[in-house]
């Protein structure tokens, strides 16, 4: 039996609340027989997992359901993304596939091999990837059927320096980047957004991440699913790489829960 059920967890808000929030990238545990797969050495592998975990985004939803008015629900992985990463497309649609990162991985941030190149993907995303997408699309669902609709905020953070593997990481690095979809974020949802996040040192737009998460099923066919990315620039709260939480943390609890609260009513 797989422990996949295990790998994500749906926090309940209150009965009323039409927001998720998503934790995609925050969690480093990696299974053993999934390490297995992985060719980097303990110590290397902790280098990858300080670099590509957002750090503290688990904590920040959580401080930020506890702020806010009407409490969110949340939507968290238990894993690391070096599993499975649960934004991807599982197919060729997918444009990170081109530096090894697509669902699955098989290259480093830096471009090194992370798993052999032709690692087959589709144990792992059997075992992982789509019962998360099921759980998830089920709990859009539910804030649907609940409330009529639903308002999926993605939490995440970036790294102030620019990585080898960003596609698009030339642009603009601002304090807090807002990942839009053209169907699924409306203007009323990105002024939300900007006001809520206005003290936390500025807000830009899709760089150098654009884009957010909405479960296939809804995607580009219900616009009663909202949907907006919000990328925290990491040294604005921690100390990078991988290093501890510092007091910025707080205030982002604090814009994000006014999000909450600006979009739940």
């Amino acid at each position: 039996m797989t422990d996949a059920p295990s790998s994500f967890a749906l926090l309940p808000g209150a009965p009323h609340s039409p927001v998720i929030l998503h934790v995609p990238h925050s969690a480093r545990r990696i299974p053993p027989d999934v390490r297995s797969g992985i060719v980097l050495d303990d110590a290397e592998l902790e280098r990858e997992l300080d670099h590509l975990t957002d750090a503290h985004t688990a904590e920040l939803a959580e401080a930020a359901a506890g702020l806010a008015g009407t409490r969110p629900w949340r939507f968290v992985n238990r894993l690391s993304r070096l599993v499975v990463d649960p934004e991807r497309f599982p197919d060729e649609r997918e444009e990170m596939t081109a530096v090894g990162m697509g669902a699955v991985y098989t290259r480093t941030a830096h471009g090194a091999e992370l798993r052999p190149a032709d690692t087959d993907p589709e144990p792992l995303i059997e075992r992982y990837f789509r019962p998360y997408a099921r759980a998830m699309t089920e709990a859009v669902a539910g804030r649907l059927a609940a409330t009529g609709r639903a308002v999926i905020v993605d939490v995440h953070s970036y790294p102030g320096e620019r990585l080898p593997y960003e596609l698009h990481g030339d642009g603009p690095r601002p304090p807090v980047c807002l990942g839009t979809d053209a169907f699924h974020t409306s203007p009323g949802l990105l002024a939300a957004a900007r006001e809520a996040f206005a003290g936390c040192g500025g807000t830009g737009l899709d760089s150098p991440f654009a884009g957010t998460y909405v479960p296939l099923e809804f995607y580009g066919r219900r616009a009663e699913v909202g949907a907006l990315m919000v990328e925290i620039r990491r040294d604005t709260y921690m100390r990078e790489p991988g290093g501890p939480a510092g007091p910025g943390l707080g205030r982002l609890a604090g814009a994000l829960a006014a999000l909450v609260d600006a979009v739940s009513h």
